[in-house]
């Protein structure tokens, strides 16, 4: 069981990202998703904004430059509506 999961992680190394690796913006394929914005969100994500510890915000520079040297954030135009933000785990 083992050798066939590391045969197939193997066989399919490509779709993994890693440092040496790193995944980016995937170009020339597109998909349609529809969003359900319907029910209400639970109320641990409705909590108000909360300044972050120096620790989590050095986490989140971090974070955040890795999304920028992969090319995945893009500029957004001051009247332009955004309707879905990418979340990031700090451990």
């Amino acid at each position: 069981m083992k050798q066939e999961l590391i045969n197939v992680l193997y066989t399919y190394k490509n779709s993994f990202a890693s440092d040496n690796e790193p995944l980016g913006t995937i170009r020339g394929n597109e998909a349609d998703i529809t969003l359900n914005i319907d029910a209400l969100y639970p109320p641990v994500l409705r909590r108000p904004a909360y300044p972050a510890s120096p620790r989590a915000r050095e986490a989140s520079e971090k974070c955040i430059q890795d999304l920028i040297n992969l090319g995945v954030p893009r500029n957004v135009g001051h009247n332009e509506e955004v309707e879905v933000a990418t979340p990031f785990i700090i451990d």
